[in-house]
């Protein structure tokens, strides 16, 4: 694992003398365990010319690997000291922008209640990006949009969520009507996320359904930039309904035919989750059903029911 931990450092410098000193050791004892790692695995893993140290195709195909063992082992280490007493956790939780906006700090602090001495990390992102982070082991659970793009056999999904799409606009300019239809949208400037969000994908596959390009007003934002762009009067956007709660500067219409999808949560199928990402899991579950029974969930927001 050492061998390991200095190979990635000297990958991400691209610098021996860079990599021991992040790793705080001598500079020749790194070169050294490098070199042993290399007479093992049977292939150089560092190109050297002219000073320039860059990746061997051997080296590029271990970087991945070694990112998530290092990973693995991290979360080995913290599952263990947890079990012994020493420490209460870690969870690494991926989450889309829109739940982040939306019902997603409510359960974090129903669950900081119930475990305070576990370390919450969030990782905003959209789907792809933390299905990537995912198999690279630099999460343990992910709240993901499905269907994925492209069908993952190292991931368990458990859906949790459907959630509708909702045209978003001022609250002085909006439609005096309850529903917009897609076709609609073809006269109207659009607000679109950046590349790589769900919420474009699913936007611009439902105008070319209907025959058109959309064309857009402004294009490359985050959640937050979007809705207040839209809040300017730059155009409309098609966002989750929940995102529009406390938002009183924003109407939002739904859609015809109605869009909608589905939200889950995910793991890697090769590495059972930690007990700290176990719990998380069953107080969002049981966050989920509460609020389902007290009629509390975001408008446009349904639980699935669990088996």
């Amino acid at each position: 694992m050492q061998q390991l931990a200095y190979f990635v450092a000297v990958a991400e410098t691209r610098h021996f003398t860079h990599a021991a000193e992040r790793m705080r050791v001598a500079q020749p004892s790194l070169s050294k365990q490098i070199k042993t790692l290399e007479t093992d695995l049977g292939a150089p893993l560092f190109s050297r010319a002219r000073g320039n140290v860059t990746l061997t195709p051997a080296g590029e195909a271990l970087l991945p690997l070694a990112r998530r063992m290092l990973a693995d082992a991290e979360t080995a280490r913290r599952e263990v000291a947890e079990l012994a007493g020493l420490r209460r956790g870690r969870v690494r939780l991926g989450a889309t922008p829109s739940l982040c906006a939306g019902l997603l700090a409510d359960a974090l602090a129903r669950f900081h209640h119930d475990y305070p001495g576990v370390e919450i990390q969030v990782e905003e992102g959209g789907s792809r990006d933390l299905v990537r982070a995912l198999a690279r082991g630099q999460l343990d659970l992910s709240l993901i949009i499905l269907p994925l793009q492209s069908d993952d056999p190292s991931l368990v999904t458990e859906e949790i969520l459907r959630e509708h799409l909702v045209v978003a606009a001022p609250a002085h300019l909006a439609p005096r009507r309850p529903h917009v239809r897609i076709d609609e949208l073809r006269r109207r400037p659009l607000v679109m996320f950046r590349r790589g969000y769900d919420l474009r994908e699913a936007t611009l596959n439902a105008c070319r359904q209907a025959g058109f390009e959309p064309r857009f007003a402004v294009e490359g934002g985050e959640m937050d930039a979007v809705l207040r762009f839209v809040e300017a009067g730059l155009g409309v956007a098609v966002v989750p309904s929940m995102v529009l709660d406390g938002r009183p500067g924003l109407v939002g219409a739904p859609l015809l035919p109605g869009l909608r999808r589905t939200v889950a949560l995910a793991h890697r199928k090769d590495v059972e989750p930690t007990r700290a990402a176990q719990a998380f899991r069953a107080v969002l579950l049981a966050f989920l059903d509460e609020a389902t029974r007290e009629g509390t969930l975001p408008q446009g927001v349904e639980a699935l029911p669990q088996h």
